[in-house]
């Protein structure tokens, strides 16, 4: 089987922008190492993990308590996927001795049959398969085999590989649709995914067929999961029933994303793969319907999804809640998985819009700086008073904190901006597709000749970026590259000539052409600062704007525009500048502005026939994902408009 596209092998990727760099080069000395201790409880004051003490006791090498969540083993996978993309970029000896004693930690957990899961091997072993709905022994079986061929592809060594080959031929004998196995899917989607990548590595087509049997399968009625006692019908909790699971109808009739956000997207972006593969228009259409839906009537303004945090799901269509948005930082980088997959399918300006969204907004938000904090939620609005308070607030944090009791957000963060660099371009035949707007040097090929591409940007506060070539010879192919929704005008020069934008298609700006050594491509893209304003039916949204330039949403915090900002009214009329920021954030761009604050000051609860005084000032906004690194304080998204009669 052929994909429609092909993203660049991260081996042949090299990121070189000062934005990204030094995020990649921050999870190698800081974020990589520091999780390490956290999965091995050696971080003061931060919940403890016990994940590498689960593996130690399941292969018998200690004798405690296995603790943890019942996915605690997916923690160190995506820990290890990390490390993995780690290797690729900046090789390190001593990490990759690391990686393979807990892969050989790993292998002495494995059971004789090839059973891999250290709860059900220590804790509950009369429950293996038991709870396939919320047991996530095949979510954690997806992530273990995400790590081993990250593994693979940066060491070439199949020791991990190996290990969770033994698995799933295991699982193949336990789950499918042969007389005497069970007719199962996993509960939470991850597994699908995951067996694409295997099948990609080993070209064994019956791992493809697994990923394929669990999408044909999910949501026949009735359900498997309804003989299972952990499903919400049990628990007498409607939140937590068969639309939780995406299972309350079968997988082609669903038109609305349903019940845990980050199982769906892993679901979609699963789906995709299939897609990628095989053509399928039934599966194709259910996707486009389902993108539709999360995008315009479900997702935040910052790329988060799953706004209520009770079963850390999808709700109605426009409730999007600020102050208690749920939003989970797994959740944008499931979105980011899922759009990089459709853009694999087709390129859609929509696609790449939103990954770049997800990418910027919603998943950095969810780590500190300095890569030791991380928030879980990431809500709109924050006044830590309530947030402390509130007994309806008590999923959102206040602050960043050094670790979670569950912890799939800090290694998954990781993950991703350790393996960014195949989120940039695509590639389909003589056609090379730029998603992201990231500085780097990449090679493919085109014929039978390697062309090296530089991109060179500080996008996202630049909108300048500029493509050059080193080729053997000239040669006759395409570029194209996406023009985000955000920028009203875009400029093209090729050598210095303004080039004519003419041949777009779903967004993307085509240039075909026959190209030369050391051409070079210049695209200068609008930084406008826009006002964005929601649909009316997102009620918490009426009356307010929201700011964004480029693809970096904005905020209000305490720490530069004073407490109860709720109180504040922006001029949208005014000229808004942008500044450098405060220097402890680091050279940035804020934007600054004008507008009112109504008096706080009235002893009376209720005024009758009057307005609060309001004084004029200057507010100062800085980009959302930085939020909460100066200390705890109040912070908003959303922002009131001054009243114009």
């Amino acid at each position: 089987m052929k994909a429609n596209a092909e993203t660049i092998s991260l081996k042949h990727v090299t990121i070189t922008d000062d934005f990204w760099k030094g995020k990649i080069e921050l999870a190698k000395d800081v974020i990589i190492p520091y999780q390490w201790d956290a999965l091995n409880d050696n971080i003061p004051g931060a919940a403890p993990s016990h994940a590498i003490e689960n593996f130690r006791i399941a292969a018998g090498l200690t004798d405690d308590e296995c603790k943890g969540m019942v996915f605690q083993d997916s923690d160190l996978a995506k820990w290890l996927e990390a490390a993995s993309y780690s290797l690729i970029y900046n090789y390190d000896p001593e990490l990759e001795k690391t990686v393979d004693g807990v892969i050989d930690l790993i292998g002495k957990a494995q059971q004789k049959d090839g059973y891999l899961n250290t709860y059900f091997t220590v804790k509950e072993p009369e429950k293996r398969w038991q709870d396939v709905c919320h047991g996530h022994e095949l979510y954690c079986a997806g992530h273990m085999i995400e790590a081993a061929v990250a593994f693979y592809e940066a060491t070439k060594k199949d020791s991990l590989l190996k290990i969770v080959i033994k698995y799933v031929d295991y699982i193949m004998t336990v789950i499918g649709s042969d007389e005497g196995k069970l007719k199962t899917y996993p509960g939470h989607p991850e597994l699908e995914l995951a067996l694409v990548k295997l099948y990609e590595v080993t070209g064994e087509e019956k791992y493809f067929d697994l990923m394929v049997y669990f999408i044909e399968e999910r949501g026949k009625q009735p359900s498997v999961f309804l003989k299972e006692s952990s499903l919400g019908l049990a628990n007498n909790d409607k939140w937590f029933n068969l639309d939780y699971h995406q299972a309350h109808v079968s997988l082609d009739e669903q038109d609305t994303a349903e019940g845990h956000a980050v199982r769906a997207v892993y679901l979609y972006a699963g789906m995709a793969d299939l897609v990628k593969y095989t053509n399928s228009e039934k599966w194709k259409t259910r996707l486009e319907i389902l993108w539709e839906n999360v995008v315009e009537n479900r997702m935040y303004i910052t790329g988060g999804i799953g706004s209520q945090g009770h079963g850390e799901r999808f709700t109605l269509d426009y409730d999007l809640p600020n102050n208690v948005a749920y939003a989970e930082t797994c959740a944008s980088i499931g979105l980011v998985f899922w759009a990089q997959r459709m853009l694999q399918i087709e390129p859609k300006q929509t696609y790449g819009d939103v990954m770049e969204k997800a990418l910027y907004n919603g998943v950095l938000s969810g780590m500190s700086l300095d890569g030791k904090k991380y928030f879980y939620v990431n809500p709109l609005e924050m006044v830590p008073e309530v947030a402390d308070y509130r007994h309806d607030h008590q999923h959102v944090d206040s602050e960043r904190v050094g670790w979670f009791g569950c912890a799939c957000c800090p290694p998954n963060i990781a993950r991703l901006l350790t393996s960014l660099g195949t989120y940039i371009y695509t590639q389909n035949e003589d056609t090379i597709y730029t998603h992201l707007y990231v500085g780097n040097q990449t090679s493919f090929h085109i014929k039978d000749q390697q062309v090296i591409l530089t991109q060179k940007t500080n996008y996202p506060w630049s909108g300048k970026v500029s493509m050059s070539m080193q080729l053997e010879r000239s040669d006759t192919f395409t570029l194209a590259f996406r023009q985000p929704v955000w920028s009203k005008n875009i400029k093209v020069m090729l050598n210095g000539t303004k080039v004519a934008t003419d041949t777009v298609k779903n967004g993307y700006v085509y240039l075909s052409q026959q190209w030369h050594h050391q051409d070079e491509v210049t695209i200068e893209f609008d930084m406008t600062i826009h006002m964005v304003r929601s649909n009316p039916k997102v009620r918490e949204n009426a009356g307010k704007i929201a700011l964004q330039r480029g693809p970096v949403v904005y905020c209000l915090e305490e720490v530069d525009n004073g407490k109860d900002l709720h109180a504040v009214k922006i001029n949208p009329d005014s000229q808004m500048t942008v500044m450098n920021s405060p220097s402890d954030l680091g050279s940035i761009p804020a934007i600054q502005g004008t507008g009112v604050k109504e008096s706080t000051s009235p002893s009376e609860l209720y005024m009758f026939d009057q307005k609060p005084d309001e004084d004029k000032i200057e507010w100062q906004a800085i980009p959302y994902c930085y939020w909460g690194n100066r200390g705890k304080g109040e912070m908003m998204v959303w922002l009131r408009e001054i009243d114009r009669n």
